[in-house]
């Protein structure tokens, strides 16, 4: 598995938005894909992105996949903007 620099996965904007929904609570990719106008293929690619990148997780529960936030995945995020706080 190839690693997704987690600022470039939050730069698309269905991303962002997959990451609003799962933030309510974990979804199936059917869940989300019916609340974006595009193919749930394209749901599962962005959402294969964000594991990728850390900033979500799955898990099987039977035969669907369910999608939640990865909290530990923005930690690099967090760090970074950090940063900036605490610069005098």
């Amino acid at each position: 598995m190839s690693q997704v620099d987690p600022f470039a996965a939050i730069a698309d904007r269905h991303r962002r938005f997959l990451l609003e929904e799962l933030r309510r609570g974990p979804r199936t990719v059917n869940e989300l894909a019916a609340q974006l106008p595009i193919s749930r293929p394209a749901v599962s690619q962005h959402l294969r992105a964000l594991l990728e990148s850390g900033l979500v997780s799955v898990a099987s529960r039977g035969t669907r996949r369910v999608y939640s936030i990865e909290a530990r995945g923005f930690d690099r995020l967090n760090l970074w903007l950090d940063q900036f706080w605490s610069a005098g």
